[in-house]
């Protein structure tokens, strides 16, 4: 059993940057992020192989401004969000899993999941 624990959301004007930390107590294959909007289904945002080397992946409406990173020492993946719009205001969620894959993660590729973090992009 893995246990992920997020920290790092919070409220942040529009242009601005968040970075939220995601601290696994085991290792998985690969580690990524989701994020449910008000309404919406929960959506992959980005992802992580850390397998062998790292490999990373993102989602098309965040690719160019979020960054997925890991500090393998500390086994704690981090997602950098920078030019941060409305649209990005959710409630976002680590994820991990066993499968050895690069790609848009599926709900189903995770083993476990974070409790989740507040991402508000508000003026």
């Amino acid at each position: 059993q893995v246990q992920l624990v997020e920290s790092g959301g919070g409220l942040v004007q529009p242009g601005g940057s968040l970075r939220l930390s995601c601290a696994a107590s085991g290792r998985t294959n690969v580690m990524g992020w989701f994020r449910q909007a008000p309404g919406k289904e929960r959506e992959f945002v980005a992802m992580l192989n850390h397998r062998n080397s790292v490999i990373t992946y993102y989602a098309e409406p965040v690719k160019g401004r979020f960054t997925v990173s890991r500090d393998s020492a500390k086994n704690t993946v981090y997602l950098q969000m920078n030019s941060l719009k409305p649209e990005d205001t959710a409630v976002y969620y680590c994820a991990a899993g066993y499968r050895d894959y690069v790609g848009p993660l599926r709900e189903d590729d995770a083993n476990y999941w974070g409790q989740g973090t507040q991402v508000t992009v508000s003026s």
